[in-house]
């Protein structure tokens, strides 16, 4: 328990840091001083702004976007001068100060956005400010932006209560599926007691909450692609080797042990603890929060988004940790009082492990997904399911309840089989490859492009306006599951098909942490895949049908049809 909480404050005084940095005197200057922006409005009734730009930094003139604002509307952008930039090649950039007038007719809120640089060599983020022209309603925003500006203007208290009922929501989505067999087994597994459940689950919740919160403000601070740096297959193997290896003492295989020094401390720091202990339950709970960390969500990037825009780390970091717990309380509350539906302890609980210790393997095959050809990952589910038929014949002491649930798993494991030796994926529809149905959808899937630099996205970009097009930027990874699923249940749908048939449509490949894929991912903000933006026939995004996270093949159409009826 001294090591967990020595754990928790080292975790808590990293945040602090982030949030409260030392007061050394900074290389670079912040964004708002490098790039300090003002604007005024004129007696002609026009709005006049001006960026007033430090020596030794620059603006870039392709960055500057005026949100919703109509085209007709937009101030006329000076030359800038040339400038040779390692991503985009020779670029316009603005020095000393920029100067735009706004016409009188503009009117309403505009959402202005601007990136530069140092000569030193460091590059901001991009930046975003709305002014206000009036005479006109707030214009709409995307999900994402919408928890932004109310992280912006609410009261920490509301904002904490906002993000936790969030986390609530969360908790019954499939990014928190594979949490559900870890703290069952630290908990259910461990026989303890109804009290002694809370703590270790509290322990857990609060662990992984803790995680996720520093993995946010570290990816929103310092602008990095850590789903990216989580999702490599070396990170997520030794993962999946951790439940491996905690699903073999369920099988009563053997027993871990620690090193003898380190045993004998920790047995006479538990020996007053029954039923687990609150250090493992809380590594455990770590572990849990690395692997959420990465399942984009819309809160989760509005509280990014939040962090990036603002500076505000700390009430990122609390908001996100409020969000964490809204998402583990109902996995407590089903570990804990869910286990009073159980009978009392007997040998039925050895049942209990060998069935947590093959929800663990589920979990470990849950972990490699991402990297995982899906065949083969379907081959290895197929080979799970039939030894779970084998165990239940073998150790479910009711005949009738062994010999129905062997029957079913091994006739399922056997369709996995076979559904696998076709190229399969589909574990709910493992003969579908079978039917011919799949090949016909993808003979009339219309072509897509998948970019992974800059340039090419730029290219594809410049071509599509020259036709007037709708462009459609799917932003995708390999180990991204949820990119996956849509491309399953919603791209190769002959509806969807149909709807995009005049769309480009172009996947931005972010799968690599690379300095390419990182300006891939600062071109439009976006904090990870999957994210859908939309470019309308003038090359500009309608930020507020932007979609973050896993949606619908229903919900994606009906924001299709609102975005292109609104031109």
């Amino acid at each position: 328990m001294k090591l967990f909480a020595l754990w928790a404050m080292l975790l808590f005084s990293t945040l602090a840091q982030a949030a409260f940095p030392l007061a050394v005197e900074p290389r670079f200057l912040p964004a708002d001083r490098a790039f300090s922006l003002s604007h005024e409005t004129l007696a002609s009734g026009e709005q006049r702004l001006h960026w007033d730009i430090a020596p030794g930094y620059y603006l870039y003139k392709n960055r500057l976007l005026f949100g919703e604002l109509p085209a007709d509307q937009h101030p006329a952008l000076p030359e800038g001068i040339a400038h040779h930039d390692e991503f985009f090649g020779e670029q316009p950039v603005y020095r000393d100060s920029l100067e735009l007038t706004l016409p009188a007719t503009a009117r309403g809120q505009v959402k202005l956005s601007w990136q530069g640089c140092a000569d030193a060599g460091l590059c901001y983020p991009p930046q975003t400010q709305v002014i206000d022209l009036g005479g006109a309603a707030v214009a709409p925003q995307a999900s994402d932006q919408a928890l932004a500006s109310g992280l912006q203007g609410r009261t920490l208290g509301l904002s904490l209560l906002v993000f936790f009922g969030l986390g609530l929501l969360l908790a019954f989505t499939p990014c928190s599926l594979p949490m559900l067999p870890i703290l069952a087994g630290v908990v259910v597994g461990s026989g303890a007691s109804t009290r002694r459940s809370v703590l270790l689950a509290s322990s857990y919740v609060v662990s992984m909450a803790l995680v996720y919160a520093g993995m946010g403000v570290v990816a929103a601070l310092l602008g990095a692609n850590l789903q990216a740096t989580l999702q490599q297959p070396l990170v997520l193997g030794a993962f999946a080797a951790l439940f491996v290896l905690l699903a073999l003492p369920m099988f009563g295989l053997f027993e871990l042990q620690l090193p003898s020094a380190l045993r004998d401390r920790l047995q006479q720091a538990g020996s007053r603890q029954r039923g687990g202990s609150l250090l493992g339950a809380g590594v455990l709970g770590l572990f849990s929060g690395v692997l959420v960390g990465p399942c984009m969500t819309a809160p989760l990037a509005g509280a990014l988004l939040y962090i990036a825009q603002s500076g505000d780390a700390l009430k990122g970091a609390l908001v996100l940790f409020a969000m964490g717990l809204g998402m583990g309380l109902p996995l407590v509350a089903l570990v804990t009082v869910g286990q009073r539906l159980l009978p009392k302890p007997g040998a039925w609980m050895n049942l209990v492990k060998g069935v947590f210790g093959l929800l663990f393997l589920g979990t470990a095959l849950l972990v490699v997904r991402p990297v995982l050809d899906p065949a083969t990952w379907l081959l290895l589910a197929a080979l799970l399911t039939l030894g779970a038929a084998t165990a239940s014949a073998i150790k479910v002491s009711h005949r009738l309840v062994g010999t129905t649930a062997a029957t079913m798993l091994g006739l399922w494991g056997v369709l996995m089989l076979v559904g696998a030796a076709g190229g399969s994926d589909d574990p709910l529809q493992p003969l579908k490859v079978y039917t011919g149905q799949a090949a016909a959808t993808s003979t009339n899937n219309p072509p897509v492009a998948q970019v992974d630099q800059p340039q090419a996205l730029q290219a594809e970009l410049d071509a599509a306006q020259a036709a007037g097009q709708w462009v459609l930027l799917d932003y995708t990874a390999d180990w991204c599951v949820n990119c996956k699923v849509m491309e399953k249940n919603i791209f190769q749908h002959p509806q969807t098909q149909a709807a995009l048939a005049q769309v480009r449509r172009l996947k931005v490949d972010v799968t690599h942490d690379t300095p390419a894929s990182r300006a891939l991912l600062d071109r439009y903000q976006v904090v990870g895949p999957p994210t859908l933006i939309w470019l309308g026939p003038n090359g500009e995004e309608r930020r507020a049908q932007r979609i973050t996270g896993l949606v619908d093949r229903a919900t994606f159409l009906a924001n299709w049809n609102t975005t292109k009826d609104q031109g």
